[in-house]
């Protein structure tokens, strides 16, 4: 995993995400989800071109379930946009996408 993108636990979510003076992209993943690690690559590659601008985090739904119960993700991947410590649910994308969504989305965060 690259350096710019953060493992997010229910422990810390609140500190790195809700916290963040940054908007925040949170990829909600698990190991053995083919689509998960189909897009873990390109959201590495966004964290490095959004360096300083949004940051970058990824949570394993199977080791933190208490997150992604509370924001009832039932279905991975999932990427959840925040800003100022609100989920912008109208941005929340399920499912692999391609780079160019996601970079449609977090334009408009920036």
């Amino acid at each position: 995993m690259s350096n710019e993108v953060l493992e997010v636990s229910d422990a810390d979510f609140e500190e790195k995400v809700l916290k963040s003076d940054l908007p925040v992209m949170l990829d909600m993943w698990a190991p053995w989800c083919g689509p998960c690690r189909m897009v873990g690559p390109i959201v590495e590659e966004l964290a490095e071109e959004y360096h300083g601008k949004v940051a970058f985090c990824k949570m394993n739904i199977d080791e933190n379930m208490e997150t992604a119960g509370d924001y009832g993700v039932s279905s991975i991947p999932t990427m959840l946009f925040f800003k100022d410590g609100d989920e912008l649910t109208d941005k929340r994308m399920v499912g692999a996408r391609s780079k160019e969504d996601y970079q449609q989305v977090l334009d408009e965060l920036v």
